[in-house]
C-alpha cells in the first residue's frame, strides 16, 4: 500500500508540476502563444494544475505536497484512508516516503516541462524569467517578511485541507483547485506562493542541473524561504485544524 502510494505521489507532483509549470512557461517565455497572458492565467493554470494532480494521485491522498503531509503528520490525520478502510499512519517513516516521492516527483515534472518548451528555452530571454518557469521569488526581498508570506499562505492551505474533510459538503479536487487559486489571487503577490517545498526545490534542482542556455543562476540564496515557510505554515495550519475541528 505504501509503494502504490509511493508512486501515485509520484506522477500526480509529476503532472502538477508539468502544467504549473507550463502555464508558467506559456505566460513568461517571449516566443509561447500565450506570452505576457498575466498573473491570472497563471493562478488559474495552477489551480487547474493542481485539480489535475490530485486526481491523478487518488492512490495515496494527493499530497501532492511537503507541507500538506507535515500539516497531516502534525494533526495526526491519517495520510490515506483506502475504500476497504485501510490506512497509511501519520508516522515519521511515512513522511518521509512522502516527501521522497513529492521531491522526484516535482523534479521529473520540470524536466518534462523543460522538454515540451525546450526550443523556447533556447530563445533569448531575460535568464530570471526562465528561472521564475522553474521556481518561486520574491517581488520586494526581504527573508523574514518572505517567509511570514509563505507561512500565512500555507497555512490557508493546510488549515483548509485539515477542516474541509469534516465539513458536510465535499466536492474534492475542485476545492483544492480553487483554494489554490483564491491563495494565488490573494497571498501570492508577495512572493509567487510557492506553499509547497516540493513545488519549489524540486524544479529549481532541474534547473540548476538543465542545458538551459543563457540560464544564469538558481538564486540558491533565496531557496530556502520556500522549503521553510511552507513547512512552518503546514505545521501550523496542521495544529490549528485539529483543535478547531
Amino acid at each position: 500500500m505504501l509503494m502504490d502510494a509511493f508512486w501515485s505521489e509520484v506522477l500526480g507532483t509529476a503532472i502538477l508540476l508539468l502544467l504549473g509549470g507550463g502555464v508558467v512557461a506559456t505566460v513568461l517565455l517571449p516566443k509561447s502563444k500565450g506570452f505576457d497572458g498575466g498573473w491570472l492565467l497563471i493562478n488559474f493554470g495552477w489551480g487547474l494544475a493542481v485539480f489535475a494532480g490530485v486526481y491523478v494521485a487518488f492512490k495515496s491522498g494527493a499530497h501532492l505536497n511537503p507541507a500538506v503531509t507535515i500539516g497531516l503528520f502534525a494533526a495526526g490525520e491519517p495520510f490515506y484512508t483506502g475504500a476497504d478502510g485501510a490506512t497509511i499512519d501519520p508516522t515519521i517513516g511515512n513522511m518521509f516516503v512522502y516527501f521522497g516521492a513529492e521531491m522526484l516527483g516535482a523534479f521529473i515534472g520540470a524536466v518534462l516541462m523543460f522538454l515540451a518548451f525546450k526550443k523556447h528555452f533556447d530563445e533569448d530571454a531575460d535568464p530570471g524569467a526562465k528561472l521564475a518557469v522553474f521556481s518561486t521569488a520574491p517581488g520586494i526581498r526581504s527573508y523574514g517578511w518572505n517567509l511570514l508570506t509563505e507561512i500565512i499562505a500555507t497555512f490557508v492551505l493546510v488549515f483548509w485541507v485539515v477542516i474541509q474533510s469534516k465539513t458536510p459538503t465535499q466536492i474534492g479536487p475542485l476545492a483544492v483547485a480553487l483554494i489554490v487559486v483564491v491563495i494565488g489571487t490573494s497571498l501570492g503577490g508577495p512572493t509567487g506562493y510557492a506553499i509547497n517545498p516540493a513545488r519549489d526545490l524540486g524544479p529549481r534542482i532541474a534547473h540548476a542541473l538543465l542545458p538551459i542556455r543563457g540560464k544564469g543562476g538558481s538564486d540558491w540564496g533565496y531557496a530556502w524561504v520556500p522549503v521553510v515557510g511552507p513547512l512552518i505554515g503546514g505545521v501550523v495550519g496542521g495544529l490549528v485544524g485539529t483543535a478547531y475541528i
